[in-house]
């Protein structure tokens, strides 16, 4: 098993949270997180507001899945009709525990 997390802008959660439904996943967890960084005055994405507040509001979400479904699944974002090119970061992880409490 692995771990697949993307942090991307929230003003993309509700599209990408619609892209996961539809690739009928069993279960993704969103975290809404502060981007800080001496980068953002270059970001041409940023908003005047995440400008002026200096850290941009961002959401991370993590699934679990096998390795063939997390390249499936990226494959498909990527080639989604919603705008996330170069919108967002990906990371994947081995998983060596996976169970429920």
């Amino acid at each position: 098993m692995k771990k697949l997390s993307m942090v991307v802008h929230q003003s993309l959660q509700q599209a990408l949270a619609d892209n996961l439904r539809n690739q009928q996943l069993e279960i993704f967890m969103f975290n809404h997180i502060e981007e800080h960084s001496s980068h953002l005055e270059q970001d041409s994405f940023l908003s005047a507001r995440d400008k002026v507040v200096g850290y941009v509001p961002q959401v991370r979400v993590d699934i679990i899945l096998s390795t063939e479904n997390i390249k499936a699944l990226l494959e498909n974002i990527k080639t989604s009709e919603h705008a996330f090119k170069a919108r967002g970061i990906y990371w994947v992880t081995d998983i060596d525990e996976f169970g429920e409490l």
